[in-house]
């Protein structure tokens, strides 16, 4: 078990010194010196150290299981591998697997701290890759402080890895790493300090360029800094345009001018100018853009003021910048600004590009990530930026989000779509110049796989997405003025799902459109309900006490509901034939809104009552379970009810129902009510639909694992696993979802209502946006067009 004692003694071994208290408890109080480094620590240590673990990917349950996995059945594929090296692609996880390695001699901000102290950030790096792109990483620390040595232990790792991504090694050392390193292996090598942070400073000087009129050629630029991350901004420049004539560079010693020998080497001496300039300040003037990957303090107000017009300024040293943003817009308010930092705009974060470049170069197989690779990177990141933010970005930054412009010449690194753009930019790339491998022959399915993975409900929900394509219904949302139904509504309409009707105020949902950077504008891209000023207001109320007039509703209090109860306005539009589909509950209680659908809409043909149905994805698959928000205490015959409505759904999405009637009670194991309950719903379901695959009554494991239910009945009618779990009260079915949702965290879509005459759905107010459009889809799929 891990402990300080035990951290502090392996940190001093790998010094070379003796483990003494009194230096422990020294190293302890530094490491806790403020609030941030505390947490850190602890999120670090707990609940197990570290932040990576290995998983089985295959199931290893029994003997049979283990002998396939390892001996004796582990050598058919080594033999078919013997006998062709890329059939390790089908068979093992090398094509998915990539080393982070770092010699720790240049990491971050904390210099050369040696490869065990560098293990926390390699980590992370490891992480970092898995969120964003669902590659496995083994982060590897090496004791390696030559060229050759870095070199010799890397090469060896070849056959373990899809991938290289070198970290953190000191400059000029890393590019003749990187450089043989390139040469000997046949997989990609790639030094992210190196080209990520190249690829995103050239997409931004891109955009800046097209927005300031310049061409890329004709651009005059200034960097301040000559490690690997400026040298390879400067070579990457160069590549897409830029003259190298017109680049000027300065480190600690001064300009890089020709016969300059001081900390020179040969990657520097490409861009040594024959001048007799010896500071920044004198070659600042007229310079488009600014390069500063040094320190911070570097660039002056004077110097910012004597640079071209609309100048770009990527401040880039970390923490703090070369200049900030407010010193450089007070004395040049046209200037555009980059900086490394998160709060400010324009954040120049490798996170945008590696994860997404390693994606695509290791779907195709690629040996290496060649320049046109690098370049097809850049344009995909620069033309993100032009697009409207999605809705994780928009969150990420507090609920507001810029289009492009100057604060907006680079995506956010949460944006989700980076990895849509990225991955099949660079397999392409990858393919055209010839070193892809494993080329990919069906680019469509490539893309929907990579949407399956941002959104984990694409492979679900996809026949639901097709039939609401098909149908393209009308949905009206009652809360149209919520964010999070703007940016469904502009999703519904772009990808042609189907047409949105927002009740609102028009003036506040456009005002919000232009807040959250949205296209879509209403009475031109959608239909709106105003609440206070509608010309159907009083058909509307007629109609209101023509369905609940004689259930104590006054004409006076119809008037004041259909003027204030978006619900009830959005259930008149449905009952109209105005809409063919309803969403409704981001505000307010669940069973109000039961309450105010049910009066307006009704109950489905031999429908007792409502009941919910709630689908989970998680990485087992979907699991449906009911009812999860309605009735509290079901009868036999309400539980058969919404076991046949619920299964009748489940086909919607392609999916053959298998229902477990859960309980405390496993086959008569416990004489219970609520086992004698679905006992009686299960005889009541055998009758009403004797096709239905349905069994229990049943524990939870029994339904989800066959070998469990197999040990107590053979016998059973229920066969593999159950997709659809019902419940004998409504406390149990919701409190097994909510607990399931956090965790095994999965994706919730639903309440899926059930019994409605017409669609109608009532949200909760945690869905997200993209649940909002799940949910959108369903109810137009199931709608009565």
């Amino acid at each position: 078990m891990w402990n300080s004692d035990s951290f502090a003694s392996s940190a001093l071994w790998y010094q070379g010194k003796k483990p003494v208290e009194e230096e422990i408890a020294m190293t302890e109080k530094r490491l806790v010196g403020s609030e941030l480094d505390e947490a850190a620590l602890y999120f670090h240590r707990e609940p197990r150290p570290g932040k990576l673990e290995i998983r089985a990917t295959k199931p290893l349950g029994n003997q049979r299981d283990l002998a396939l996995a390892y001996s004796p059945g582990v050598a058919a594929p080594c033999l078919a591998i013997a006998a062709d090296p890329a059939r390790a692609a089908d068979y093992t996880a090398r094509q998915n697997l990539v080393a982070v390695v770092s010699n720790g001699t240049a990491v971050l901000g904390l210099g050369n701290i040696g490869p065990l102290a560098s293990k926390p950030v390699m980590e992370g790096k490891a992480v970092l890759f898995k969120k964003f792109a669902g590659i496995d990483v083994f982060d590897i620390e090496i004791d390696a402080a030559t060229v050759d040595r870095v070199v010799d232990v890397v090469s060896a790792l070849e056959p373990t890895f899809g991938g290289i991504n070198l970290e953190d090694i000191k400059a000029p050392e890393c590019f003749e790493v990187e450089a043989r390193l390139r040469e000997m292996m046949h997989i990609p090598v790639f030094h992210d300090d190196q080209h990520g942070t190249a690829i995103i400073v050239a997409a931004a000087v891109v955009n800046a360029m097209e927005l300031s009129g310049k061409a890329l050629s004709q651009i005059k630029v200034v960097a301040s800094g000559a490690g690997a991350a400026a040298l390879a901004c400067l070579n990457l420049l160069v590549s897409l345009g830029v003259r190298r004539e017109n680049v000027w560079v300065s480190d600690i010693e001064g300009v890089v001018y020709e016969g300059r020998e001081a900390l020179m080497d040969r990657w520097k001496s490409v861009y040594a100018q024959k001048t007799d300039a010896r500071h920044l300040g004198e070659i600042i003037v007229g310079a488009d853009v600014f390069l500063g990957l040094s320190a911070a303090g570097v660039l002056k107000s004077e110097m910012v003021a004597k640079m071209g017009e609309k100048p770009l300024i990527l401040a880039l040293a970390n923490p703090n910048p070369e200049i900030t943003p407010e010193e450089a817009l007070a004395v040049r308010p046209d200037a555009m600004m980059c900086t490394g930092r998160s709060d400010y705009p324009n954040q120049v974060n490798n996170v945008l590009c590696f994860p997404y470049i390693f994606r695509g170069a290791l779907d195709v197989g690629a040996t290496t990530i060649n320049e046109e690779m690098k370049a097809a990177a850049v344009r995909a990141i620069a033309s993100l930026a032009k697009e409207e933010p999605s809705d994780v970005a928009a969150r990420a930054y507090g609920g507001v989000s810029e289009t492009f412009g100057p604060k907006y010449l680079i995506p956010s690194p949460f944006d989700n779509r980076l990895i849509l753009r990225i991955a099949p930019a660079v397999a392409r790339a990858a393919m055209e110049t010839g070193v892809a491998t494993r080329p990919i022959t069906d680019f469509a399915a490539y893309l929907d796989r990579l949407n399956r993975f941002v959104f984990r409900s694409g492979l679900v929900m996809k026949p639901i997405i097709a039939a609401a394509k098909e149908r393209r219904g009308r949905v009206i949302y009652s809360d149209g003025e919520d964010e999070r139904v703007l940016r469904a509504a502009q999703v519904l309409i772009e990808d042609d799902l189907g047409e949105p009707i927002l009740i609102g105020r028009p003036q506040v949902i456009e005002a919000r459109c232009l807040r959250y950077g949205l296209k879509i504008r209403p009475g031109r891209d959608f239909a709106c309900v105003n609440p206070e000023d509608d010309p159907r207001y009083r058909d509307y109320v007629d109609l209101f006490l023509d369905l609940v007039g004689r259930r104590g509703v006054t004409p006076d209090a119809a008037r004041t509901i259909v003027r204030t109860n978006t619900t009830v306005i959005g259930a008149l539009a449905l009952q109209r034939g105005e809409a063919d589909a309803l969403l409704t509950g981001l505000e307010g209680r669940f069973i109000k809104r039961v309450r105010d659908i049910r009066s307006v809409v009704g109950l489905a043909p031999g429908a007792s009552d409502y009941s919910a149905l709630s689908l989970l994805i998680s990485n087992r698959g979907p699991l449906f379970l009911t009812d999860t928000y309605v009735r509290p205490d079901p009868t036999p015959a309400e539980i058969a009810e919404t076991t046949i409505q619920a299964a009748a759904e489940i086909r919607r999405f392609g999916i053959a129902p298998k229902v477990a009637l859960l309980s405390a009670s496993n086959f008569g194991s416990r004489d219970l009510p609520s086992a004698d309950k679905l006992r009686a719903a299960l005889a009541i379901l055998r009758r009403a639909a004797p096709d239905l695959e349905v069994d229990g009554e049943m524990h939870g494991d029994a339904a989800l694992s066959p070998h469990e239910r197999d040990r107590v009945l053979p016998k059973s009618t229920l066969t593999g696993e159950a997709n659809l779990l019902v419940f004998p009260t409504l406390d149990a079915a919701n409190i097994t979802l909510n607990v399931l949702k956090i965790a095994t965290d999965a994706l919730h879509v639903g309440p899926l209502l059930l019994g409605t005459a017409k669609s109608a759905h009532i949200l909760t107010p945690s869905v997200t946006s993209r649940g909002v459009v799940n949910m959108s889809a369903f109810a137009l799929a199931s709608a009565r067009v």
